[in-house]
């Protein structure tokens, strides 16, 4: 998936507006970042192959019983109807997105995210403000999954559990085809979750992130 596809010319300044209006009330440094997605995910391809080599063994089964023909040679039969089962499951999994992601497990999906969320953290050095409060908002489109990771001074004012709102909107703006005005309002709640907890803005703030959406196939 190519993020830039996702999102319009108005997305990105959208995006680069409500960072800047969000992070102009409090200290924080919002950081948004979208990947097309966080891995190839092959081994559910294979998955797919297996499971349409099952289906076509099962299908080729039936047919026997039913017709009680083998059309004269039975190896072939046999081996035919599995081997184009798998190169059709195969084939599906790897040109429809839907399918690979079903047949990946919720589990996979979730450390992969959560890894290529750690990275992206690390990469865009939201570690290095001067009062750890950077913030990554963290978007992955295959696997539909959202990660919000805050440096060591916004985990001090925010519980973990009060980004799970803000979590489920975008994952559900997400899917729902509209992840540009989705990220924008996530970021407006982000700074309102900061302003509530009282994240406040110092005299001499500077703006030491850009504010602008960062985008990766990968």
């Amino acid at each position: 998936m190519n993020p830039s596809t996702f999102f319009s010319e108005a997305d990105l300044e959208a995006i680069r507006q409500a960072t800047g209006e969000a992070e102009g009330r409090t200290s924080g440094e919002i950081v948004p970042v979208v990947v097309g997605a966080c891995d190839d995910y092959d081994e559910a391809a294979w998955k797919a192959a297996a499971f349409g080599a099952l289906m076509a063994a099962l299908a080729a089964g039936i047919v026997h019983n039913v017709g009680g023909f083998w059309l004269g040679l039975p190896w072939l039969w046999i081996t035919t109807p599995t081997a184009a089962g798998a190169a059709i499951g195969f084939l599906l999994a790897r040109l429809w997105p839907g399918l690979r992601r079903a047949m990946a497990s919720t589990q996979t999906l979730d450390l992969r995210v959560g890894r290529r969320a750690r990275q992206a953290f690390l990469e865009e050095e939201i570690f290095a403000t001067r009062e750890r409060t950077g913030i990554l908002i963290f978007l992955a489109l295959f696997e539909r999954r959202v990660v919000v990771i805050g440096d060591e001074a916004i985990n001090q004012a925010v519980e973990h559990h009060e980004w799970q709102d803000i979590v489920d909107h975008l994952v559900e703006g997400i899917r729902s085809g509209r992840p540009g005005p989705a990220l924008v309002e996530a970021i407006r709640e982000c700074g309102l979750l900061l302003e509530k907890h009282g994240v406040e803005i110092r005299p001499d703030d500077i703006d030491e992130l850009d504010d602008g959406l960062r985008m990766e196939d990968r």
